[in-house]
């Protein structure tokens, strides 16, 4: 049975403490699979976790998954670009390539550089733009289906400690998440179309595999 944690922002204090004691209880490397629908919150709570961690004097990173979006030349190539963010709209395979990287890195290797997906102005990935030093305590890595069992996404379990699967209110997700089409430059119909058409089919796919995560997250955002 998955344990059941409540978070909000300013208030993530018993995920902090659980990775806290976690790494004090262990001399190696943990990497939590935060997990979660368009808009759920994802990235808001990585990005306060990890400044808690730092205030602690636990030293993390963020590696999203979204870095690994195919460009739009390539879903253009391919026929997907009215489906961007779909499961098959990422280099999956590139990711869990990653993933084992970071599992493997130890004292004395180099850094090891993620990308990361900018948002509004360019809406592509951007390779090499997060260092991970070997003497990170804690990568926290977030996307949308690190729960799916599709190959090769099925892989993902057990290369991580950990899986939290963020769960919010489904409309107060559906108007941030129209929102930020809005903000990315949309226009109204179009937010609407990805909102209401491939983003909740999406969401669909990925809330099916909540029952896999060890940990539930339920996520209070204004």
């Amino acid at each position: 049975m998955s344990l059941q944690l409540t978070a909000a922002p300013g208030r993530v204090t018993s995920l902090t403490e659980r990775l806290l004691e976690q790494a004090h209880a262990r001399d190696a490397r943990i990497i939590v699979g935060i997990v979660g629908a368009p808009g759920s919150g994802k990235s808001t709570l990585t990005d306060a976790l990890h400044r808690e961690l730092d205030a602690h004097g636990l030293s993390s990173a963020v590696v999203g998954m979204d870095g690994f979006h195919l460009a739009q030349a390539e879903l253009e190539r391919l026929g997907r670009t009215d489906r961007k963010g779909a499961i098959d709209t990422f280099d999956a395979h590139g990711y869990l390539a990653l993933l084992h990287r970071l599992r493997d890195q130890v004292p004395g290797d180099g850094v090891i550089y993620a990308p990361r997906y900018v948002r509004g102005s360019i809406e592509e990935p951007i390779g090499s733009a997060v260092p991970v030093a070997p003497d990170v305590q804690v990568v926290l890595t977030e996307g949308n289906y690190l729960l799916a069992d599709i190959p090769p996404w099925d892989e993902i379990r057990a290369i991580v400690d950990e899986t939290w699967f963020v769960a919010t209110d489904p409309v107060s997700r559906r108007g941030r998440l129209l929102a930020r089409h809005l903000a990315n430059g949309k226009t109204m119909e179009r937010a609407l179309a990805f909102t209401d058409g491939s983003d909740a089919r999406n969401a669909e796919l990925i809330e099916s595999t909540a029952p896999r995560a060890d940990v539930q997250v339920a996520w209070q955002e204004a």
